[in-house]
């Protein structure tokens, strides 16, 4: 099985969305650069400078599913009723929508966290789990089930806003495996060390 990976782009006082769940400003390497990517499955085209391709053509290559959280589903409007990456979310939540109850792209678990990770790894197949939301992130981080975290690590002090890594508890221990620099953003990649 692939390993479990989270990935956001954040800013250097470390937020990953303004107050408002804004990411525009943080976004801004996904559009500003001279090399275009389409994005399989959708009509959107990344736009990002030579530096940040192998990051972008890992991220609609490498991985086979997504787990994420309800607030995360529900703050990006449903990613308009696709899944991001074209492969299936697994949606942790408390409760299911009946209205998304026979989507092609769409799984909502209510028994926790392990148990959309066990689905989400299954239906992955040898491809990565990526996985969305602070919550599910602090979850999986806390439980020992993450095994790598990429930062798309921008230019800009939002001096407010989302945290990512709030309430983990103990220290957890990261060894650096990747940084690329770029115009828009540094790429930063590490393993968790178990």
């Amino acid at each position: 099985m692939g390993k479990v990976s989270v990935g956001f782009t954040m800013s250097l006082d470390g937020f990953i969305a303004e107050p408002n769940d804004d990411v525009g400003r943080l976004f801004k390497w996904y559009f500003g650069g001279d090399i275009a990517i389409p994005v399989p499955g959708t009509s959107m085209v990344f736009k990002v400078a030579p530096a940040s391709v192998e990051i972008i053509q890992e991220l609609l290559d490498a991985y086979g599913a997504i787990v994420t959280g309800r607030r995360d589903f529900d703050v990006s409007k449903a990613w308009g009723g696709k899944s991001p990456l074209g492969v299936p979310v697994f949606i942790v939540t408390h409760n299911a929508p009946q209205e998304w109850a026979h989507s092609e792209w769409f799984t909502f678990v209510t028994d926790g966290v392990e148990s959309a990770l066990e689905q989400a790894k299954k239906a992955a197949g040898d491809k990565k789990v990526a996985v969305g939301g602070t919550t599910i992130t602090q979850q999986l981080l806390k439980a020992g089930l993450l095994d790598e975290i990429h930062i798309d690590l921008a230019p800009i002090l939002l001096g407010d806003g989302i945290r990512l890594f709030d309430h983990l508890g103990t220290p957890i221990e990261l060894e650096s495996t990747r940084v690329i620099e770029s115009k828009f953003a540094t790429h930063l990649t590490f393993r968790i060390v178990k």
